[in-house]
């Protein structure tokens, strides 16, 4: 409701502009995957996002998963009753733009826009692969205030609650709460948003860098189930 739509919307801005953003995680979009594909430039492309939703049913079953179980308990300590709202939540940081390819683990991605790549939803096996397939900047929304840095990518983290920043002020690098307790627009979040990704792009320094966090957080795609 907060920092998820107001990521979105700083990702459109960043494809007009030229630049590319890439949405991942497909185990957290499982359900909502239809708002992707629907957005697709060719139905080839929305086909490749649908050939990696049914690998994943299929790798979930083959590992003893379930790709449409309950959230975990820190999803409802956080208000979420179904998966079906985290992966509307999960959807909504990628924006508006046309989907413009979709790509596998840690592949080089080749294109300029919006696009999606494969991975779990476990946040280090999912950021790891990002980075191997060339993103500079990670925005990381969180509820709980997970304290997380990825190096040596710069990770920009956003508080979807004023509650927690309130806590965590030191760790996070804007508080999108304001969307709901002062009424502050989404848009007007957003643009906020990207003065941030403009200035940490030009070498100023998140939050987490400058606390050092990070330095352990190179997860590649374990074997086994990782959802």
């Amino acid at each position: 409701m907060t920092a998820n739509p107001a990521l979105g919307y700083a990702s459109d801005l960043l494809v007009r502009l030229g630049g590319m953003t890439i949405l991942s995680e497909t185990s957290e979009v499982y359900g909502a995957e239809h708002l992707l594909t629907r957005r697709a430039k060719t139905p080839a492309i929305g086909q490749k996002l649908s050939d990696r939703i049914h690998w994943w049913e299929d790798y979930a079953e083959r590992n003893g998963g379930e790709m449409d179980n309950n959230p975990s308990s820190g999803n409802r300590r956080g208000g979420l009753t179904t998966i079906l709202e985290k992966s509307l939540g999960a959807v909504a940081k990628g924006g508006t733009a046309p989907l413009c390819d979709v790509y596998k683990y840690g592949e080089r991605i080749d294109n300029k826009g919006f696009v999606f790549m494969d991975s779990p939803g476990f946040d280090p096996c999912s950021f790891t692969g990002q980075v191997d397939s060339g993103a500079n900047l990670i925005v990381f929304t969180t509820g709980r205030g997970s304290v997380s840095g990825y190096q040596p990518t710069p990770c920009i983290k956003l508080a979807t609650n004023s509650e927690m920043y309130a806590r965590m002020a030191e760790d996070m690098d804007l508080n999108c709460g304001d969307i709901i307790t002062d009424g502050v627009s989404t848009e007007d979040k957003s643009e906020e948003l990207f003065e941030i990704l403009s200035r940490v792009a030009s070498a100023d320094k998140t939050n987490s860098e400058e606390l050092g966090f990070g330095g352990v957080e190179f997860v590649p795609w374990q074997v086994g189930a990782a959802m």
